[in-house]
Protein backbone atom coordinates (compact mmCIF):
# COMPACT_ATOMS: atom_id res chain seq x y z
CA UNK A 1 0.00 0.00 0.00
CA UNK A 2 2.78 2.43 0.86
CA UNK A 3 4.46 1.61 -2.46
CA UNK A 4 1.26 2.35 -4.39
CA UNK A 5 0.85 5.66 -2.59
CA UNK A 6 4.47 6.59 -3.31
CA UNK A 7 3.98 5.77 -7.00
CA UNK A 8 0.59 7.41 -7.50
CA UNK A 9 0.96 10.53 -5.35
CA UNK A 10 3.36 12.37 -7.72
CA UNK A 11 0.94 11.84 -10.61
CA UNK A 12 -1.98 13.14 -8.57
CA UNK A 13 0.10 16.13 -7.50
CA UNK A 14 1.19 16.83 -11.09
CA UNK A 15 -2.40 16.61 -12.33
CA UNK A 16 -3.57 19.05 -9.67
CA UNK A 17 -0.71 21.45 -10.39
CA UNK A 18 -1.53 21.44 -14.11
CA UNK A 19 -5.27 21.92 -13.69
CA UNK A 20 -5.45 24.08 -10.57
CA UNK A 21 -3.47 26.83 -8.91
CA UNK A 22 -3.31 25.55 -5.35
CA UNK A 23 -1.88 27.50 -2.42
CA UNK A 24 -1.22 25.75 0.88
CA UNK A 25 -0.85 27.69 4.12
CA UNK A 26 0.06 26.33 7.55
CA UNK A 27 0.82 22.74 6.54
CA UNK A 28 3.21 22.63 9.50
CA UNK A 29 0.14 22.75 11.77
CA UNK A 30 -0.59 19.10 10.95
CA UNK A 31 1.21 17.18 13.74
CA UNK A 32 4.07 15.03 12.46
CA UNK A 33 2.89 12.09 14.54
CA UNK A 34 0.25 11.16 17.07
CA UNK A 35 -3.51 11.08 16.75
CA UNK A 36 -5.40 14.11 15.50
CA UNK A 37 -8.78 14.83 13.93
CA UNK A 38 -8.67 17.09 10.86
CA UNK A 39 -11.95 18.96 10.27
CA UNK A 40 -12.25 20.67 6.85
CA UNK A 41 -15.28 22.25 5.24
CA UNK A 42 -16.63 20.02 2.47
CA UNK A 43 -17.46 21.32 -1.02
CA UNK A 44 -16.32 18.74 -3.61
CA UNK A 45 -15.53 15.05 -3.97
CA UNK A 46 -11.86 16.00 -4.44
CA UNK A 47 -11.52 17.69 -1.04
CA UNK A 48 -9.79 14.69 0.63
CA UNK A 49 -7.18 14.53 -2.14
CA UNK A 50 -6.49 18.27 -2.13
CA UNK A 51 -5.97 18.51 1.61
CA UNK A 52 -3.64 15.49 1.79
CA UNK A 53 -1.33 16.45 -1.12
CA UNK A 54 1.26 18.45 0.91
CA UNK A 55 1.02 16.41 4.13
CA UNK A 56 3.96 14.06 4.63
CA UNK A 57 2.22 11.59 6.93
CA UNK A 58 -0.50 9.14 5.92
CA UNK A 59 -4.00 10.47 6.47
CA UNK A 60 -7.21 8.47 6.75
CA UNK A 61 -10.73 9.69 6.12
CA UNK A 62 -14.35 8.60 6.07
CA UNK A 63 -16.05 8.55 2.68
CA UNK A 64 -19.53 7.81 1.37
CA UNK A 65 -19.82 4.05 0.97
CA UNK A 66 -21.46 3.96 -2.49
CA UNK A 67 -18.38 4.97 -4.56
CA UNK A 68 -16.50 2.02 -3.02
CA UNK A 69 -18.70 -0.26 -5.14
CA UNK A 70 -17.11 1.13 -8.31
CA UNK A 71 -14.07 -1.17 -8.84
CA UNK A 72 -11.33 1.26 -9.89
CA UNK A 73 -12.61 4.24 -7.91
CA UNK A 74 -13.11 2.17 -4.79
CA UNK A 75 -9.55 0.84 -4.98
CA UNK A 76 -8.14 4.33 -5.47
CA UNK A 77 -10.07 5.63 -2.49
CA UNK A 78 -8.71 2.87 -0.26
CA UNK A 79 -5.17 3.48 -1.50
CA UNK A 80 -5.44 7.10 -0.42
CA UNK A 81 -6.71 6.25 3.06
CA UNK A 82 -10.50 6.19 2.72
CA UNK A 83 -12.83 3.82 4.52
CA UNK A 84 -16.59 3.62 3.94
CA UNK A 85 -19.35 5.15 6.04
CA UNK A 86 -23.04 4.52 5.44
CA UNK A 87 -24.74 7.92 5.37
CA UNK A 88 -28.19 6.34 5.33
CA UNK A 89 -27.99 5.42 9.01
CA UNK A 90 -27.73 7.81 11.94
CA UNK A 91 -24.60 6.16 13.32
CA UNK A 92 -22.55 3.68 11.29
CA UNK A 93 -21.09 1.42 14.00
CA UNK A 94 -18.47 -0.07 11.69
CA UNK A 95 -17.14 3.36 10.65
CA UNK A 96 -17.14 4.49 14.28
CA UNK A 97 -15.11 1.46 15.35
CA UNK A 98 -12.59 2.00 12.58
CA UNK A 99 -12.25 5.68 13.52
CA UNK A 100 -11.56 4.82 17.15
CA UNK A 101 -9.05 2.12 16.21
CA UNK A 102 -7.16 4.52 13.92
CA UNK A 103 -6.97 7.20 16.61
CA UNK A 104 -5.84 4.67 19.22
CA UNK A 105 -3.00 3.76 16.85
CA UNK A 106 -1.97 7.43 16.66
CA UNK A 107 -3.24 8.08 13.12
CA UNK A 108 -4.43 11.33 11.54
CA UNK A 109 -8.13 11.15 10.71
CA UNK A 110 -10.13 13.50 8.48
CA UNK A 111 -13.76 13.96 9.51
CA UNK A 112 -15.93 16.41 7.58
CA UNK A 113 -18.03 17.94 10.38
CA UNK A 114 -20.74 19.20 8.03
CA UNK A 115 -21.62 15.56 7.43
CA UNK A 116 -21.57 15.89 3.66
CA UNK A 117 -20.92 18.31 0.81
CA UNK A 118 -22.59 21.69 0.94
CA UNK A 119 -25.20 22.07 -1.79
CA UNK A 120 -25.32 25.86 -1.60
CA UNK A 121 -21.61 26.61 -1.41
CA UNK A 122 -22.09 28.02 2.09
CA UNK A 123 -20.54 26.60 5.25
CA UNK A 124 -23.12 24.41 6.96
CA UNK A 125 -23.67 23.73 10.68
CA UNK A 126 -21.35 21.15 12.20
CA UNK A 127 -22.48 17.77 13.47
CA UNK A 128 -21.20 16.56 16.82
CA UNK A 129 -19.52 13.25 15.95
CA UNK A 130 -15.94 14.47 15.48
CA UNK A 131 -16.08 16.60 18.62
CA UNK A 132 -17.57 13.93 20.84
CA UNK A 133 -14.80 11.61 19.65
CA UNK A 134 -12.13 14.22 20.37
CA UNK A 135 -13.47 14.83 23.87
CA UNK A 136 -13.82 11.13 24.66
CA UNK A 137 -10.18 10.40 23.81
CA UNK A 138 -8.42 13.75 24.29
CA UNK A 139 -7.58 14.15 20.59
CA UNK A 140 -6.57 17.58 19.18
CA UNK A 141 -8.69 19.13 16.43
CA UNK A 142 -6.98 20.62 13.35
CA UNK A 143 -9.43 22.92 11.50
CA UNK A 144 -8.88 23.24 7.74
CA UNK A 145 -10.41 25.82 5.39
CA UNK A 146 -10.85 24.97 1.70
CA UNK A 147 -11.39 28.21 -0.21
CA UNK A 148 -12.41 28.40 -3.86
CA UNK A 149 -13.47 24.78 -4.35
CA UNK A 150 -17.07 25.73 -5.07
CA UNK A 151 -16.00 27.78 -8.09
CA UNK A 152 -13.75 25.01 -9.41
CA UNK A 153 -16.29 22.22 -9.04
CA UNK A 154 -19.83 23.51 -8.40
CA UNK A 155 -22.55 21.09 -7.37
CA UNK A 156 -24.16 19.63 -10.49
CA UNK A 157 -21.08 20.01 -12.69
CA UNK A 158 -19.67 16.74 -14.02
CA UNK A 159 -15.96 17.63 -13.87
CA UNK A 160 -13.82 20.30 -12.21
CA UNK A 161 -12.59 23.29 -14.16
CA UNK A 162 -9.29 25.17 -13.82
CA UNK A 163 -9.15 27.72 -11.04
CA UNK A 164 -7.48 28.90 -7.86
CA UNK A 165 -7.74 26.99 -4.62
CA UNK A 166 -6.44 28.04 -1.20
CA UNK A 167 -6.16 25.53 1.63
CA UNK A 168 -5.39 26.77 5.13
CA UNK A 169 -4.34 24.41 7.93
CA UNK A 170 -5.05 26.18 11.21
CA UNK A 171 -3.19 25.60 14.50
CA UNK A 172 -4.47 22.58 16.44
CA UNK A 173 -7.12 23.10 19.09
CA UNK A 174 -6.04 21.20 22.19
CA UNK A 175 -8.71 18.93 23.68
CA UNK A 176 -8.65 17.30 27.11
CA UNK A 177 -10.44 14.00 27.52
CA UNK A 178 -13.54 14.16 29.67
CA UNK A 179 -13.68 12.30 32.97
CA UNK A 180 -15.83 9.26 33.65
CA UNK A 181 -18.03 11.47 35.84
CA UNK A 182 -18.99 13.69 32.89
CA UNK A 183 -22.71 13.41 32.20
CA UNK A 184 -24.23 13.10 28.73
CA UNK A 185 -25.64 16.60 29.05
CA UNK A 186 -22.24 18.00 29.97
CA UNK A 187 -20.54 16.11 27.13
CA UNK A 188 -23.12 17.41 24.67
CA UNK A 189 -22.51 20.99 25.76
CA UNK A 190 -18.72 20.61 25.62
CA UNK A 191 -19.01 19.13 22.12
CA UNK A 192 -21.26 21.99 21.04
CA UNK A 193 -18.77 24.57 22.31
CA UNK A 194 -15.87 22.82 20.57
CA UNK A 195 -17.87 22.56 17.34
CA UNK A 196 -18.73 26.27 17.44
CA UNK A 197 -15.10 27.22 18.06
CA UNK A 198 -13.93 25.03 15.18
CA UNK A 199 -16.69 26.36 12.91
CA UNK A 200 -15.53 29.93 13.57
CA UNK A 201 -11.90 29.05 12.79
CA UNK A 202 -12.80 27.32 9.52
CA UNK A 203 -15.05 30.24 8.53
CA UNK A 204 -12.28 32.77 9.18
CA UNK A 205 -10.37 31.76 6.02
CA UNK A 206 -13.29 31.37 3.59
CA UNK A 207 -14.72 33.75 0.99
CA UNK A 208 -17.57 35.96 2.29
CA UNK A 209 -20.00 34.27 -0.11
CA UNK A 210 -19.17 30.91 1.51
CA UNK A 211 -20.32 32.08 4.94
CA UNK A 212 -23.87 31.72 6.30
CA UNK A 213 -26.09 34.70 5.45
CA UNK A 214 -26.56 35.48 9.13
CA UNK A 215 -24.39 34.75 12.13
CA UNK A 216 -27.33 32.91 13.63
CA UNK A 217 -26.98 30.24 10.94
CA UNK A 218 -23.44 29.40 12.00
CA UNK A 219 -24.56 27.04 14.73
CA UNK A 220 -24.14 23.38 15.38
CA UNK A 221 -26.62 20.98 13.87
CA UNK A 222 -28.02 19.79 17.20
CA UNK A 223 -28.71 23.33 18.33
CA UNK A 224 -30.35 24.11 15.01
CA UNK A 225 -32.68 21.13 15.33
CA UNK A 226 -33.92 22.30 18.71
CA UNK A 227 -35.47 25.39 17.10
Amino acid sequence: MRFLIAVLSPFVWLFCRLLFKIEFHGVQNIPGDGACIITPNHVTYADPIWITIPVRRRIYYMAWDKPFRIPVLGLMMRIFGAFPVNLDVAADASAQRESIELLQKGRALVMFPEGGRTRTGKLMPFKMGAFRLALAHGIPIVPVSIKGAGKIWPVGQMLPRPGKLTITYHPPIGVESVSEETTRTELKELARQLARKTHDVVASALDPESLPAEDGEAVTLERRHRR
